[in-house]
């Protein structure tokens, strides 16, 4: 029994309500922790950081602020990509105009920037739900697009809506090399991550889930929808836009409007129910299967089509990723339609009985 819980026993209140009570989960969570802060950085290469480290961390974080309103409160949201969109932006136009901004103070301000623009735009919440939620919200993005375009204001008088920053630092502190970009992130990650998993497990945490499973009934035991509905389109706004001013500050560098088009709140909305609505855990799994496997696959596809004596062109590598992709989309959806987060359950679940097979 390699998940034995046997003897664990909780003598007070707080030992009772730790993030991680059971010890094999605080063990593993610390070593993949300490592993992504000191192994990680000893044997990456600059592109492997590029190319798979920085993204899957950004990428994790929004879709931790997209799981937060679609997994826990059940508001389906297709504005990920406005609301990135405005941190981004936000974070750029308080550094630009105010001389010697510290970045995490930027990012900070972004994120609340982003926490505004999302309440006004789940005002809709209040009244309609479901796919008439996802069409108020996708108005947000038309609404993002068409602002940093026509207002010059917002990206400082530049007529395409193209922006760029240089010469980050962290309290003195350059992050210039793709080992400091990578840590910087991860550390925002990490503690944004602890930060939701404690929310989620409190008394608004709980009233989301309630909203999530029953408006009517939450509203009758005295839960105010008005009220939980909109702080998690703020929390999720805010978590998205820290996420979006890292995607462009960090990963971007120079970036327009089109850079958070639609198609980011797709594949964040997509990370979300690949990895597991309503689980913590669940953002990980899903931003890892969205950003690592196109990337697998673009390097196995042409090795494999070689050992059987088959040259494939880039543009077909490119098609039968899609294909691949999908296929795989629809099968894990199949097999698993709570996300790999249940799959990962499951499997704790053979730990704790192994060597019985129930």
């Amino acid at each position: 029994m390699f998940y034995r819980e046997n003897g664990q026993f909780k003598t007070s209140y707080q030992a009772d309500q730790q993030i991680f009570p059971i010890r094999q989960d605080k063990i593993g969570v610390w070593l993949l922790i300490a592993a992504a802060f000191i192994l990680v950085p000893m044997v990456a290469t600059d592109y492997i950081y590029q190319a798979i480290l920085i993204p899957l961390t950004i990428m994790s974080l929004a879709a931790l602020g997209v799981n937060i309103l679609v997994g826990y409160c059940g508001q389906i949201s297709l504005g990920s990509g406005a609301f990135m969109a405005v941190g981004a932006y936000g974070a750029f136009n308080f550094m630009a105009r105010i001389p010697g901004m510290p970045l995490v103070l930027a990012l900070i301000l972004g994120g609340l920037c982003a926490t505004f623009f999302g309440i006004l735009f789940g005002l809709p919440s209040l009244r309609v739900k479901g796919l008439y939620l996802a069409v108020a919200t996708l108005a947000a993005q038309f609404f993002s697009d068409w602002m940093f375009l026509r207002i010059k204001w917002f990206t400082n008088d530049s007529p395409s809506g193209s922006v760029s920053v240089s010469h980050l630092n962290f309290f003195g502190i350059p992050i210039e090399s793709a080992i400091s970009e990578y840590l910087f992130c991860l550390g925002v990650l990490v503690v944004i991550a602890i930060l939701a998993k404690n929310l989620v497990r409190g008394a608004i945490g709980r009233e989301w889930m309630a909203i999530r499973d029953m408006d009517v009934a939450a509203s009758v035991i005295g839960i105010r929808p008005m009220y939980a509905k909109l702080s998690a389109f703020a929390v999720s706004s805010f978590i998205i836009g820290v996420a979006g001013a890292l995607w462009a500050f960090v990963h971007l560098g120079a970036w327009e409007p089109a850079a958070f088009s639609v198609d980011i709140s797709f594949k964040l909305l997509f990370m979300v129910i690949i990895g597991g609505m309503g689980s913590i855990m669940g953002s990980f799994f899903g931003a890892a299967f969205i950003v690592v496997l196109p990337i697998v696959l673009s390097l196995v596809l042409p090795a494999a089509a070689s050992m059987i004596g088959i040259q494939m062109s880039t543009a077909g590598v490119s098609h039968a990723e899609f294909i691949i992709f999908g296929a795989l989309i629809v099968w894990f959806l199949i097999v698993e339609p709570h996300g790999l987060a249940k799959l990962w359950s499951i499997g704790k679940q053979k730990m704790r009985v192994w060597p019985f097979p129930h």
